[in-house]
C-alpha cells in the first residue's frame, strides 16, 4: 500500500505522543513493500496526495477540512482524532474522525482487510465565470462555502437566480452547507426554530444531491416575501451575478477565490465526493444519534 499520514503539528504533547503511537502501530501492520509517508499539515502539497491507496489524517475536523480539497474521489480517507473530547473536555469532538489512538491499530487492520465502512460524502463547489470570459472552479467543500463581499463592513449585493426564480438581494453573504456540514456554521447562523423548520423540508434520499443555502441577516419582511431566496434545501444550482466591487468565494473557511462586479457564480453539490472511512457506524447513523440526543 501507498499511505500518506498528514498530522496536526502544535505544541501540545498529547499530539506528539499520539503520533508516535500511530507510527509504531503502522510499523506493526504494514508490510516491507508498503510505503508510508508522514507530513505535517503545514508542509503538505497537493502532489503528495496523488496515487495514494490511503490517506490518514491525524488531528481534528479542522485538520481534515483544511486538507480535503486535495483529495480526489477515488482515495479513501481515514480520520484519527488526536485529542478526543471524550477523554479530555478541552479536546476535539471530531465528528468526521471515527478512529482514535485506542482503536487505531485495529482500524488500520480493518482497512487493509477491505472491511471498513465507506461513506461517500457530497461536496460543494462554485463555478466562477468572469467578465473577461474566463471560467474556473473552486476547490470542493465538504462542510460549507461562503460567497460575500471582501469588505465585511459592506453589504453583499447580487442578483440571485434559481431556475426561473430571481431577485435582487443584499445580505451579509450567502452561506451554503452540505447535509453533513450543517453543524459547522449553518446551525450557528440560524435560530433553532428557523433551522428545524428548514430541516423539516429534507426528504430521505436527497442528502447526496441537495444542500442548504442561507442568505445571512436578511430582514424579516424580505424573508416572507421570497422565502426560497432566504433559506432553502435544494438540489438545483444557485446562481448569482455580483453587484459588488470585489467579492470572494471561501470553501470550508480556507482559500479565498476573488471575483469582480459582473462575475457570475454558480454553486451546486456536483463536486467529486469524498470517500471517508468509518469503523463502527456510518456517518449518517452518527448524525442521527446526535440529533436524537439534542
Amino acid at each position: 500500500m501507498n499511505i500518506l499520514v498528514v498530522y496536526k503539528k502544535n505544541f501540545e504533547s498529547v499530539h506528539d505522543t499520539g503520533l508516535m503511537e500511530v507510527k509504531e502501530a503502522l510499523s506493526r501492520t504494514s508490510s516491507p513493500t508498503d510505503r508510508v509517508d508522514f507530513k505535517p499539515r503545514e508542509h503538505v502539497r497537493r502532489a503528495d496526495f496523488i496515487a495514494r491507496d490511503l490517506v490518514i489524517v491525524f488531528g481534528g475536523d479542522g485538520t481534515l477540512t483544511s486538507l480535503s480539497h486535495n483529495i480526489d474521489a477515488s482515495t479513501p480517507v481515514m480520520g484519527v482524532n488526536s485529542h478526543p473530547r471524550s477523554e479530555d473536555p478541552s479536546g476535539s469532538f471530531g465528528f468526521y474522525m471515527d478512529s482514535s489512538i485506542g482503536t487505531f491499530e485495529a482500524d488500520v487492520r480493518t482497512v487493509i482487510a477491505g472491511k471498513a465502512i465507506v461513506n461517500e460524502l457530497p461536496r460543494l463547489h462554485a463555478i466562477i465565470d468572469s467578465t473577461s470570459g474566463n471560467r474556473f472552479t473552486t476547490d470542493p467543500a465538504m462542510n460549507d462555502l461562503l460567497i460575500a463581499n471582501t469588505h465585511q463592513y459592506a453589504p453583499s449585493k447580487y442578483h440571485l437566480r434559481r431556475g426561473d426564480q430571481q431577485c435582487l438581494q443584499q445580505s451579509s453573504g450567502l452561506l451554503f452547507s452540505t447535509w453533513f456540514g450543517q453543524g459547522a456554521w449553518l446551525r450557528n447562523a440560524m435560530s433553532d426554530d428557523e433551522f428545524n423548520t428548514l430541516r423539516s423540508t429534507v426528504k430521505e434520499g436527497d442528502v447526496d444531491s441537495h444542500y442548504f443555502v442561507l442568505a445571512r441577516d436578511i430582514p424579516p419582511s424580505e424573508r416572507k416575501h421570497q422565502s426560497w431566496s432566504w433559506a432553502d434545501w435544494t438540489g438545483a444550482s444557485t446562481t448569482i451575478t455580483s453587484d459588488m466591487h470585489r467579492g470572494y468565494v471561501v470553501p470550508d473557511g480556507w482559500d479565498e477565490v476573488h471575483f469582480n462586479r459582473g462575475a457570475t457564480i454558480t454553486v451546486n453539490a456536483e463536486a467529486p465526493p469524498l470517500r471517508l472511512l468509518t469503523f463502527r457506524t456510518t456517518l449518517m447513523e452518527k448524525l442521527r444519534e446526535l440529533e436524537a440526543s439534542e
